[in-house]
């Protein structure tokens, strides 16, 4: 029998910093304007005035951001803070809750994913997917990062991370390639949290998660809109399903669209709606074991022109009624969790 769990969403204002805006939740790669210089350019320079340069792309700005990033993320490292986790990542807690909690609250988390944790209540959204510092995890497209620092302190004692990430060598035009050398960065910088992380590659069609039936818990937050606008929803769920034990658990997090709409016609906003993704899911064997309000917000009106990259934390509009969206806060979303039958 499936069960709704209801707890009403905090919403508070959300720090946005400037590469976020740029580059979150984006995909839609830019392609390069290469015109030819004139044959005569003092010529051309008398006739008429210079032209402006093309404007970047995403994936430029996001890329020329990169080595800014990662010294804000070497900084916040300081010796207390390598301490502080090393302590998190040992400390015995009476209870998963408490475990997950000291996460959240751990002093290595960026300023700006904290800011976020009004919208995306991640204690309550953990362990309503079961996890247990004794899991072993998969993470399904880690972007920045943003559960990946909280799943990890808790699973890596006595547990397993396992992180979906692009590969670093990929096209240096397209998005993934920022994300990989993101992921990358991440996990070499903070040797004390994710010393024991696995990764694989996620790749169009079916992925080598790792052996079938050994993972306890895979969640895909904020992400199968990206599987139904890359063809690739249905391979990557059949993934999940074999990389899970039987009874193991695939936890699910999603824009959520308007009921009675096609994931077809909404992925490229974002939003997918929950009875279609619930019947996909339940197509490829999984049941659904219950679901969650945990993350909704009943003033997103989900119509927006930029689809869901108009609201917090993106704000793709930049100034244009940034104080209506913001105040209308993150997305509408739901939470799901599935059961690979036993």
């Amino acid at each position: 029998m499936t069960r709704s769990v209801f707890v009403r969403p905090l919403v508070t204002g959300v720090a946005v910093s400037l590469l976020g805006a740029a580059v979150a939740c984006s995909s839609n790669d830019a392609a390069e304007i290469d015109d030819p210089p004139p044959t005569d350019e003092a010529a051309a320079a008398d006739a008429a005035p210079a032209e402006e340069a093309p404007a970047k792309s995403r994936v430029e700005l996001a890329r020329e951001a990169l080595p800014a990033e990662f010294a804000a993320a070497d900084a916040l490292m300081t010796p207390e803070v390598r301490a502080a986790m090393k302590t998190l990542v040992e400390a015995e807690h009476d209870s998963a809750e408490a475990a997950i909690a000291a996460a959240v609250a751990g002093a290595h988390r960026k300023d700006e994913h904290r800011a976020r944790d009004g919208f995306r209540h991640p204690t309550e959204t953990l362990m309503f997917f079961g996890l247990t510092p004794e899991s072993t995890v998969v993470e399904m497209g880690a972007g920045g990062g943003w559960y990946t620092e909280i799943i990890a302190p808790v699973v890596a004692q006595k547990g397993q991370l396992v992180i979906g990430t692009f590969d670093p060598a990929t096209d240096p035009a397209s998005m993934r390639s920022v994300y990989a050398a993101r992921q990358q960065a991440l996990l070499q910088r903070q040797p004390e949290l994710y010393g024991n992380a696995k990764t694989f590659v996620l790749q169009d069609g079916p992925l080598q998660i790792g052996p079938p039936g050994s993972a306890d818990l895979v969640v895909a937050i904020r992400e199968m809109h990206n599987w139904q606008r890359g063809g690739n929803f249905d391979a990557y769920v059949a993934s999940v399903f074999d990389v899970l034990k039987p009874g193991g658990t695939f936890g699910v997090v999603q824009h959520r669209a308007k009921e009675g709409t096609q994931g077809e016609d909404t992925a490229d906003s974002g939003y997918l709606a929950q009875d279609w993704l619930i019947k996909k899911v339940t197509a490829a064997g999984f049941e659904l074991e219950e679901t969650s309000e945990i993350n909704a917000n009943a003033a997103d009106t989900k119509d927006y022109k930029d689809g869901v990259w108009t609201l917090p934390p993106v704000l793709r509009l930049g100034d244009t009624d940034r104080a209506k969206y913001e105040a209308i806060g993150e997305s509408d979303r739901m939470t799901l969790r599935f059961k690979k039958p036993s």
